[in-house]
């Protein structure tokens, strides 16, 4: 080969592993709906640096609220949202699917819980002060343990903040499960003072007893054990809200939370579509990450970043074995620093 052959070869060589794998689906912005809550944050951030590195496309986010927002998916201004919380938008999301505005694409994550729980020092170990606590109708024989500093008499439940809904179905649990009598229903004012106040129990290693929900990063930090309950049965669970004195209750369902997108996106975007298909994720996967943003201030790009060079197994079935490669070959020559 003589010389201007290998010099053209070589540069064309250098200019086609140059090349992206993959040129991106679409020739604009892909829009990510950016709901106001932290998990969703995350998942964000984590399908924007997969799409950007891996698949060559620019990515937006449009934030805002729930409603608002699934909306805009339906309209066609926003094409991808990472967290579809159908039971708690059920209207606005089936009446968007019944009209074939959207698509579901798969389960984000399978097993969002809400529940009563008890650290686990309480129940579980050598020093236990309960070991025998297992469900909610052992409650009245601990109801010393959670003595409320101002009725004596009884146990403190802390219930979910008030005006949320969590919070009427809580005070109908206590009345079907016979505890309103045995326990104080105590309303925290905030989600922080509530994390707070479990905070500060196991910090000190004292009993609480208390709802909580997860994915979160309190769950990610402190180790809660759920109190069992009847199986959910949603003839009985639906009239928890509506009757003055129920005398009959269940646990919470466990929710399935949804990726969807717009369905004309859906059809023009096949390659971003198939990776969105498997990505999978689980609560005490987004515990962790939580918790980590939570203990190290860190943003939701900088706890992606973590994710993904910390947890390579789980997302690599995501993608393929050459798009896994080039966004670990990028996370490899990054650094994610922490304040």
């Amino acid at each position: 080969m003589r010389g201007k052959e290998i010099i053209i070869f070589v540069f064309f060589f250098h200019f086609l592993t140059a090349l992206p794998l993959l040129s991106c689906d679409l020739d604009r912005p892909i829009v990510f709906a950016g709901l106001d809550w932290k998990s969703n944050h995350f998942h964000t951030e984590v399908a924007r640096y997969i799409l950007e590195k891996g698949y060559d496309c620019d990515t937006e986010i449009l934030p805002g609220t729930n409603i608002p927002l699934l909306q805009g998916v339906a309209q066609g201004h926003i094409d991808i949202v990472m967290e579809v919380w159908k039971d708690n938008v059920n209207k606005v999301w089936s009446r968007a699917l019944q009209r074939n505005q959207v698509v579901e694409l798969g389960l984000n994550f399978s097993d969002a819980k809400q529940g009563w729980f008890v650290p686990k020092y309480l129940v579980k170990g050598p020093n236990a002060l309960a070991p025998d606590l297992v469900s909610v109708g052992d409650l009245v024989k601990y109801k010393a343990l959670f003595s409320d500093p101002e009725e004596p008499s009884k146990g403190r439940f802390y219930n979910c903040i008030a005006g949320w809904n969590c919070e009427i179905i809580n005070s109908a649990k206590l009345k079907a499960y016979g505890l309103n009598e045995h326990f104080t229903n105590f309303r925290p004012g905030t989600a922080a003072s509530l994390s707070a106040a479990i905070a500060s129990a196991y910090k000190k290693e004292v009993p609480i007893l208390t709802y909580y929900w997860q994915p979160t990063w309190l769950l990610g930090i402190y180790e809660m054990i759920e109190l069992k309950e009847p199986e959910f049965d949603e003839s009985i669970f639906s009239r928890l809200a509506v009757e003055e004195n129920p005398n009959k209750a269940t646990a919470y369902p466990v929710l399935d939370v949804y990726i969807g997108v717009n369905k004309d996106f859906a059809s023009n975007a096949p390659e971003i579509v198939k990776f969105l298909k498997s990505y999978r994720t689980d609560s005490i996967l987004i515990n962790k990450m939580l918790a980590y943003m939570h203990k190290k201030g860190a943003s939701s790009q900088e706890t992606a970043k973590m994710f993904l060079k910390e947890y390579p197994a789980y997302w690599k079935e995501w993608v393929s074995e050459e798009i896994f490669k080039e966004i670990s070959k990028e996370l490899s020559h990054s650094i994610t620093t922490i304040y």
